[in-house]
């Protein structure tokens, strides 16, 4: 059983930034998220939102500002928003979730990936697409299909993009679903889970991990 950190330890510090990737990392997560998009510059930078109001001090949108204009703004308790590349260097010995947010990422992903040698890595993506193009890139890469429905065959939209595993909103998830994707050989990871008795129940259930913001320690005492 996994545990992923959301966006880090975004329950205890500002989400996406440095400093919440390595309190998830000292509070004992197995895996920690981060969110990509691209800067107006073609830079791969680590922010949730199209636009920079609601995590910094600034306002606009990602895809409108320069690296130079991003590194500007704090985005919480000191801290700027960082590129993909302050990441993997910061988190070297940690399994990272890269979820790219935008389409077309995926070429520019892919060799960051095989720059850095980088083998525990796992992409994630609502943009299942995008996951079918990452492993025609590179097969060798673990991806995710996110989802927010509630898929009728959940083992056939993973099979469809050629993913490893499934990321399902929490409440879709039961027995019969991790049973069926479990038979294709398919690994789930329901989010986002900061309830203790909603994580205990999911993994009595057999999910392979949960994606927290908050749960985060040596197995959240299950």
């Amino acid at each position: 059983m996994e545990v992923i950190a959301h966006r880090g330890a975004s329950y205890f510090e500002p989400e996406n930034t440095l400093r919440s990737f390595r309190r998830a990392v000292e509070m004992g997560a197995d895996r920690v998220e981060v969110d990509v998009r691209l800067s107006k510059d073609n830079k791969l930078v680590v922010i949730h939102d199209p636009r920079v109001d609601r995590t910094t001090n600034g306002t606009g949108r990602v895809e409108d500002m320069t690296l130079q204009e991003l590194k500007s703004l704090d985005a919480g308790k000191g801290e700027t928003i960082p590129t993909l590349q302050e990441v993997i260097d910061a988190l070297k010995d940690t399994k990272l979730v890269i979820e790219m947010k935008i389409p077309g990422i995926e070429e520019k992903l892919s060799e960051k990936i095989r720059k850095n040698r980088l083998k525990n890595v796992l992409i994630t993506s609502f943009y299942h697409g995008s996951l079918k193009k990452i492993k025609t890139l590179n097969e060798n890469i673990e991806t995710g299909a996110i989802f927010s429905c509630q898929p009728i065959k959940p083992e056939k939209l993973a099979l469809d993009a050629h993913a490893d595993a499934i990321f399902p909103k929490h409440k879709f998830v039961n027995q019969k679903m991790i049973k069926r994707v479990h038979e294709h050989k398919i690994k789930i990871y329901p989010w986002t889970i900061d309830n203790p008795k909603t994580a205990k129940k999911l993994i009595k259930l057999g999910a392979d991990g949960i994606v927290t913001n908050k749960l985060i320690g040596p197995k959240i005492a299950l």
